[in-house]
């Protein structure tokens, strides 16, 4: 077997060697292009997938990072037009746990590490100072950046220095720049958690002094919103909480009733947020109590002393003159009297102080609409139906609805129960990530591409080449054969002697080239046939 293969190879190299110069020139020009764009497609069929791991780096963390990645013999590329460094798929999480260890890329804010660096001698307090509050920036930058929605932040704190004086001091304050994350948003809540979060990490800070603005120099802190709008969207917020709790108690209360996706419930609330405050104070009367009682009386009996009042009625009497003539005896004076009676009595009525104040956020009125869809029966055939709902099922769903919300007639709350048949509704599918777009395919597709590629340079070039070589090899063979044989021996070959004879003449007169061709022929001939 082994000698075949070389003297077929014998053969090709004699069958190239035959052929004009410049074809051969072609041949093997063809044969290299050919040699090369196989080694060409294996290389590429051999290089991993790359995948992005950072899209923007300094140059700085762009050249440690490539120092990690050659000294642990990891291949990476760095695209020139939108500078992103990609490693290879298969070794993604491993280039990054590995760059964390190597605390890459650094992190622009630097925090209480910064005090831990040696200091160089004769440092000033000032450079001290400056040294602690870049320190405690960083640390609140980092704080910040751990927020979902936020990308990178900055802080620059203003500290005033302190002063003995109480008119000389100066509220300290603070500025935040903040980028977000990609589609990303922050809330009013979350920015004033920031204000705090800010203010509560420095000594005699407001929140208010402290400004936050994000990457496109949008001003996020604004005071100068009203306080009004502030409460009516904090009342915005409560109304929907409010319903969003109703309408779940209703759904939960009767979706085991109806089954899944066949009830739909809105809940309206109409709030009152007006802050009343009463003040109450009520008497009794039926209700008296005695709460004080003076009382004077006064007898006098015989004479009484009257006079103007004043100093001469308190003076004592003159000398007193005898009667002239005696009184009979029997005569009587009439005996003076004197009665004064007086009577103070104060009553104390049952008294009430009363003082409400109604808190905000009071329901005054609830207004309740529930569609049902239609229930799942069968007909005679067995086969399912859609049935409605009969009016006692709407009742005894109608009042479900009203315990559950606690309903009440006196404010004036409504409940609406419908049956309506539902429309199908569609259900998205979520969208199915193409074969051609996952990492095994472009494995896998590579592979076979050079499988298919060398097929058919082997097939459909080389193989066609060398049986194009030994055809022509051959011929050329088969060409020498014939002209070393006679030019037409049947032709010379005569019947009779005479005419070979003749015609051997004729042929020697123009051609004696060919007459020993003949003769070699006829020499041949009869060599075969003694044999034969």
């Amino acid at each position: 077997m082994d000698l075949v293969k070389v003297e077929h190879l014998t053969e090709t190299m004699k069958g190239i060697s035959t052929i004009p110069f410049m074809r051969q020139i072609g041949i093997m020009v063809g044969l290299a292009m050919s040699i090369g764009i196989a080694v060409a497609i294996v290389l590429w069929s051999q290089e991993p997938n790359y995948s992005v791991l950072y899209s923007s780096l300094s140059p700085k963390d762009a050249s440690a990072i490539v120092d990690v990645f050659e000294a642990a013999n990891v291949k990476y590329k760095i695209e020139h037009d939108s500078g992103m460094l990609l490693v290879q798929s298969e070794r993604l999480h491993e280039a990054r746990m590995m760059l964390a260890e190597s605390n890459l890329p650094e992190d622009t804010n630097v925090g209480f590490e910064l005090i831990e660096k040696e200091q160089g001698f004769g440092t000033s307090n000032f450079i001290q100072g400056a040294r602690y509050q870049r320190a405690i920036e960083g640390e609140l930058a980092k704080t910040i950046q751990s927020m979902s929605a936020v990308d990178t932040a900055r802080v620059h704190l203003a500290l005033p220095k302190e002063s003995a004086f109480v008119r000389d001091k100066r509220q300290p304050g603070a500025s935040v720049m903040l980028s977000l994350a990609q589609g990303r948003r922050l809330e009013d809540e979350q920015i004033q958690a920031i204000r705090h979060l800010v203010a509560s990490s420095i000594p005699q800070m407001e929140p208010a002094n402290v400004t936050v603005v994000d990457a496109k120099g949008r001003l996020l802190s604004d005071d100068l919103k009203s306080s009004s709008m502030k409460l009516s969207a904090q009342q915005f917020e409560y109304s929907r909480r409010i319903e969003s709790l109703y309408t779940n108690r209703i759904e939960q209360l009767l979706i085991p009733i109806v089954g899944n996706g066949k009830i739909h419930a809105q809940v309206s609330a109409d709030m009152d947020f007006t802050v009343t405050e009463i003040t109450q104070e009520r008497f009794n009367p039926d209700l008296p109590s005695v709460r004080s009682e003076q009382s004077v009386e006064e007898h006098s009996n015989g004479s009484v002393d009257a006079g103007i009042p004043g100093a001469l009625s308190n003076q004592p009497p003159g000398v007193a003159d005898a009667p002239q003539v005696a009184n009979d005896g029997n005569q009587q004076q009439p005996l003076p009297s004197k009665t004064r009676r007086q009577s103070t009595r104060n009553f104390e009525l049952d008294k009430t102080i009363s003082h409400t104040k109604h808190n905000p956020g009071i329901i005054k009125r609830l207004s309740i609409a529930v569609v049902v869809d239609n229930k799942i029966g069968k007909n005679e055939e067995g086969e399912p139906i859609s049935i409605p709902h009969t009016p006692e099922d709407l009742a005894r769903l109608t009042a479900l609805v009203r315990e559950t919300v606690g309903f009440n007639a006196l404010r004036g709350d409504t409940v609406n129960v419908t049956n309506v048949a539902f429309t199908p509704v569609a259900i998205e599918v979520p969208p199915v990530i193409p074969f051609w777009e996952k990492s095994w395919f472009w494995s896998a597709f590579k592979q076979v591409m050079v499988v298919i590629f060398m097929l058919i340079l082997l097939f459909g070039l080389l193989r066609p080449m060398m049986h194009s070589l030994m055809a022509k090899s051959k011929e050329e063979d088969e060409e020498e054969e014939e002209e070393d044989e006679p030019i037409s021996a049947p032709k010379l070959e005569a019947p009779a002697y005479e005419s070979n004879l003749q015609l051997a003449k004729a042929i020697a007169a123009d051609d004696p080239k060919m007459v020993a061709q003949v003769v070699r022929s006829w020499i041949m001939s009869d060599k075969k046939r003694v044999g034969g």
